[in-house]
C-alpha cells in the first residue's frame, strides 16, 4: 500500500512494490515522483524526515540541511525574507532518498527514480487541488516583481501554460536532472555537476550557498522520540523537527478526563489549550541540537506536562509565544507484505519555496531558513553550519508494548502537530478507522486565543469555544487544515488499512 496527495505518484511507489522492491524502494519512488507532479509543496531542492519500521523496530532519519557557511546574521542584516536567496539553507531530500535507499531498498537506485523521470518527460495532468495551489504560486510571485524569480517563471508558468485541471505540464530539465540522481545515486547534488551549477548560479546572482555547503552535507539517523497514551505509543523525530509539540501536547492530555465524544466542546477546548503548551516549548527550546542542547527528556517529562496543566482552566489562555506561519509539504506512507513500513515528508517550505530555480536543472530550492530565530541569544538563532527549527514531522503510531501499527502524517507547516493529536485521538481516543480519523473536522491555533475551525465542526460546537474564551474563525479553504495519509497494519491478518485525505487529491495505491 502506498498513499500520498497525488494519485500518479502513488501509482509510482505501486509500480516499484509490483517489480520487486520493498516499502523503503516504494516510498523513495514515491518521493521522487512528487518532486514532478506535486511542484507546488516539494521539489529536489527540499528536506526531508522519515521513520522506517524495518528489522524489528523504529529507525529516524533527519536529512535537513543547514545554513551555508557564509549566512550570518549580521551579513543578513536583520531581516530575513521569504522568497530570494538569504532563506535558502543546503536541501538534503535527495541524500535522505540514497541514504534510505542505501540501508533500507532493494532494486537498484535508478529503478527506482524511473518512474519520476517518466513523469517529468512525457508530463502528466494537473488535478484540481495542484491547479488550484499552482494558480495561486503565479499571482503571488507576479506581485512580487523579484528578478531571481526570472527562471522559476520560465520553468514554472512557461507562455502559454495556465494551471488549471486536466493542463499538461512537463519539465525536461527536471528529467534530465532526475537522470542524473539515478546514475549517481544522488551524489551529484552535492559534490558533482549539480553543486557546481548551484555555486555559479548563488555566485552570478548575490546567493550564499556554495559547493563547499553541499560537499559537507550529511543526513543523520536518529533514535525516533515518543509518548504513550490510551495503550498506543506515538513516535516522532527529535529535534531540530517541531514533532515534540505534538508529544508535549499528549502528555498534558493524557491525565485529564477528557469527554467521550471527540465533538464536545470541553474536549476540544481542552486538546486546544494543550497544543499551546506544546508550541510554547517547541518555540523556545527546539534547535539544532548539534548547536545548542535540546532537554528532550525534561521537555517529555511528566513534571513538564503537570506544569502545563496548570495553565489550563475553563477559559482559553495565551500561550505568549511567537505565532505559527504557513508552509507546503507532501507526505506518504508506504508498507509492503513483510512488514516494512514507511513515514516519509519532504517539503520546500512555502509553496515552491524560495522562487529561486537553478538555470537548466528544474530544481527549485526551499526557503527553510525562514524559521531562523533573528535573536542571537535565541537556541534556534540564524548561525552558519546550523539546521533551523523544522516544521515537517512524519508520525508513526505503535502499541505500548512496542509493537507497530503503522505510519501517518498531517502536511502543512505549523499545522503539522496540530494535526497529529487530533489524529491520534481520533484512533486511539474516538475508535476512528484511518479513513474518520483524517476527515474529522479540524481546528488551528493560531496565535493568542485566535483559533480557526473548518466549517464542517459547526455553529453551535463553535460558539461554545467562543463561550469558553477563545476567538474563532471559521476557515473556508480545507487546505488550510493539513493533508494527511495513514496505513494501519492489523497484527493478527497483516491486513492494511489505508486512509487518504479528502482536503487533497490524495490516493492510497493497493496491490
Amino acid at each position: 500500500m502506498v498513499a500520498t496527495s497525488q494519485p500518479l505518484a502513488a501509482q509510482a511507489g505501486l509500480t516499484v512494490l509490483q517489480a520487486g522492491g520493498n516499502a523503503v524502494d516504494a516510498a523513495v519512488a514515491t518521493a521522487a515522483a512528487l518532486t514532478v507532479v506535486e511542484p507546488t509543496s516539494n521539489g529536489i531542492g527540499g528536506d526531508l524526515f522519515a521513520l522506517v519500521w524495518a528489522d524489528g523496530e523504529l529507525h529516524g532519519l533527519n536529512a535537513s540541511g543547514a545554513a551555508p557557511a557564509a549566512l550570518t546574521l549580521d551579513v543578513l542584516g536583520g531581516d530575513m525574507p521569504k522568497h530570494g536567496w538569504p532563506p535558502v539553507t543546503v536541501p538534503g531530500a535527495v541524500r535522505g532518498w540514497a541514504d534510505l535507499h542505501a540501508r533500507f531498498g532493494r532494486l537498484p537506485f535508478a529503478d527506482v527514480l524511473a518512474p519520476a523521470i517518466r513523469y517529468a518527460r512525457e508530463g502528466y495532468p494537473l488535478s484540481p487541488v495542484l491547479a488550484a495551489n499552482w494558480a495561486r504560486a503565479i499571482r503571488s510571485y507576479q506581485t512580487l516583481r523579484l528578478p531571481i524569480l526570472e527562471e522559476w517563471f520560465r520553468v514554472f508558468a512557461p507562455s502559454g501554460f495556465t494551471p488549471a485541471p486536466g493542463a499538461l505540464w512537463r519539465s525536461e530539465a527536471h528529467a534530465h536532472t532526475l537522470e542524473a540522481l539515478a546514475q549517481t545515486n544522488g551524489t551529484t547534488l552535492y559534490e558533482g555537476e549539480l553543486a557546481e551549477r548551484i555555486d555559479a548560479h548563488a555566485r552570478a546572482s548575490g546567493g550564499f550557498i556554495r559547493a563547499s555547503d553541499l560537499a559537507a552535507h550529511r543526513s543523520e539517523w536518529v533514535a525516533p522520540i515518543h509518548t504513550d497514551i490510551d495503550g498506543h505509543r506515538v513516535y516522532e523525530i527529535p529535534p531540530n523537527g517541531q514533532g515534540i509539540a505534538a508529544l508535549i501536547a499528549l502528555n498534558v492530555l493524557r491525565k485529564l478526563d477528557l469527554p467521550e465524544r471527540r465533538d464536545d466542546p470541553q474536549g476540544l477546548h481542552l486538546q486546544i489549550e494543550a497544543m499551546k503548551r506544546g508550541f510554547h516549548d517547541a518555540h523556545a527550546y527546539v534547535a539544532d541540537p548539534r548547536h545548542v542542547p535540546v532537554d528532550v527528556e525534561r521537555l517529555l517529562s511528566e513534571e513538564n506536562a503537570a506544569e502545563h496543566r496548570a495553565f489550563l482552566g475553563g477559559a482559553a489562555h495565551d500561550p505568549a509565544t511567537r505565532a505559527p506561519s504557513t508552509g507546503g509539504t507532501v507526505y506518504l506512507a508506504a508498507a509492503d507484505a513483510e512488514g516494512q513500513m514507511v513515514s516519509l515528508i519532504q517539503s520546500n517550505y512555502m509553496g515552491f519555496g524560495s522562487g529561486v530555480v537553478v538555470p537548466g536543472t528544474g530544481i527549485a530550492l526551499h526557503n527553510r531558513g525562514h524559521n531562523f530565530h533573528l535573536d542571537p541569544a535565541h537556541p534556534n538563532a540564524l548561525a552558519p553550519g546550523k539546521r533551523p527549527y523544522h516544521t515537517i514531522i512524519p508520525g508513526f503510531l505503535g502499541r505500548s508494548d512496542g509493537t507497530p501499527v503503522g505510519p501517518f502524517g498531517v502536511m502543512g507547516g505549523f499545522m503539522q502537530p496540530q494535526g497529529h493529536v487530533q489524529v491520534v485521538l481520533n484512533t486511539v481516543r474516538y475508535g476512528m478507522n484511518p479513513q474518520q480519523a483524517l476527515d474529522a473536522p479540524r481546528w488551528q491555533w493560531l496565535q493568542g486565543r485566535v483559533v480557526e475551525v473548518e466549517h464542517a465542526l459547526g455553529a453551535p460546537l463553535a460558539r461554545l469555544l467562543v463561550a469558553r474564551g477563545h476567538d474563532v474563525r471559521v476557515q473556508l479553504d480545507p487546505g488550510a487544515f493539513g493533508r494527511g495519509q495513514i496505513i494501519w497494519r492489523n497484527p493478527k491478518t497483516g491486513v492494511l488499512e489505508g486512509g487518504t485525505e479528502s482536503r487533497t487529491d490524495g490516493h492510497i495505491a493497493v496491490w
